[in-house]
């Protein structure tokens, strides 16, 4: 995969700091644990109860994110422009979408970090559950490793039932890295993706716990 462009890493630097100064005026975005991030390539996996998700993980690191979205936002031009310029690319929901899966690969193989929602869709509620196993599989055959974050407080701030958002605070605590088990670039077992799948989901449900009750809240 070619390295990316001057233009793009420009265009991703000055679309980072405006989403980032939006994040602190309108959230007070306070980040725990960003120092755990591997310098390598890496699948990012956040709690996703909001539509703000998206752009606040932007604030965890400087460096390049790339983020696999549902091929809807494209179809608005704003929508659609602000992803592009952070480093975005679509996926065909409800299919098998290898080009997709094609370009995750690429991305992580360039040695850039790649954001997964691993429970696909905004989700609502304190329980995590149900998650997809592609961002486990896509680990295990890249032999990276999956980065857990929760996020306290999006759902309040921009929930599925609210209409318009609330300017009210938001945590991110990252976790540990969890490394999957090697399978040598062959196939990928079942138990090693049972297990990863199990150990995300643990891991994302005791830091979202943590970050929620930072600001009081179940």
């Amino acid at each position: 995969m070619q390295p990316p462009a001057a233009w793009e890493l420009y265009a991703y630097g000055l679309a980072r700091t405006l989403v980032h100064s939006v994040n602190r005026a309108f959230w007070r975005i306070k980040v725990i644990g960003a120092e755990k991030l591997p310098n390598g390539p890496y699948i990012l996996a956040p709690i996703h109860r909001s539509n703000l998700d998206t752009l606040l993980v932007a604030s965890l690191t400087t460096r390049r994110l790339r983020y696999m979205g549902k091929d809807g936002v494209w179809r608005y031009k704003l929508g659609g422009t602000i992803l592009s310029a952070l480093g975005g690319f679509p996926v065909h929901r409800g299919s098998a979408d290898r080009e997709a899966m094609r370009r995750c690969n690429l991305v992580l193989a360039g040695g850039e970090p790649l954001v997964l929602f691993p429970e696909g869709t905004r989700k609502s509620g304190p329980t995590v559950e149900g998650l997809f196993e592609g961002a486990a599989y896509i680990a295990i055959k890249g032999n990276v490793p999956i980065v857990p974050v929760g996020i306290g407080g999006s759902e309040r701030a921009w929930g599925k039932s609210k209409k318009l958002p609330r300017f009210t605070k938001i945590v991110i605590l990252v976790g540990d890295p969890i490394s999957p088990e090697t399978n040598g670039g062959g196939r990928v077992s079942r138990s090693s993706l049972t297990k990863l799948s199990n150990e995300l989901t643990s891991a994302l449900q005791d830091l979202f716990d943590q970050a929620q009750g930072m600001l009081g809240l179940k």
